[in-house]
């Protein structure tokens, strides 16, 4: 195993606490934006866990870029602004007040 192995797997549990952080959002505001970033989320995570496959496998290279192409992928999703004037470890886990779903 090689440095560039345990870059991926922190790449990919990265790109895990994203989609869940995503998904708890999801769950407590019910905005579409934040749906479709979930859904895709497990696209993400499945590219991501694919790098972990090609690292463990000897493809270090392929692994990493499996993982950065997944971590900017999630980034580019469009999600609505929820956040006004809450501390760095609130945005960080995702804790938004809870919105009645009509």
């Amino acid at each position: 195993m090689n440095i560039l192995f345990y870059v991926t797997c922190f790449g990919a549990a990265v790109t895990i606490f994203l989609w869940l952080r995503d998904l708890r959002i999801y769950g407590r505001t019910g905005l579409p934006n934040y749906r479709r970033a979930a859904l895709r989320g497990v696209i993400w995570t499945a590219v991501a866990s694919a790098g972990i496959a090609a690292g463990w496998f000897g493809q270090s290279f392929v692994g990493i870029g499996l993982v950065l192409a997944a971590l900017y992928m999630q980034g580019k999703d469009e999600r609505e602004r929820i956040w006004t004037g809450e501390k760095t470890l609130e945005r960080f886990l995702g804790a938004v007040k809870t919105k009645k779903r009509q």
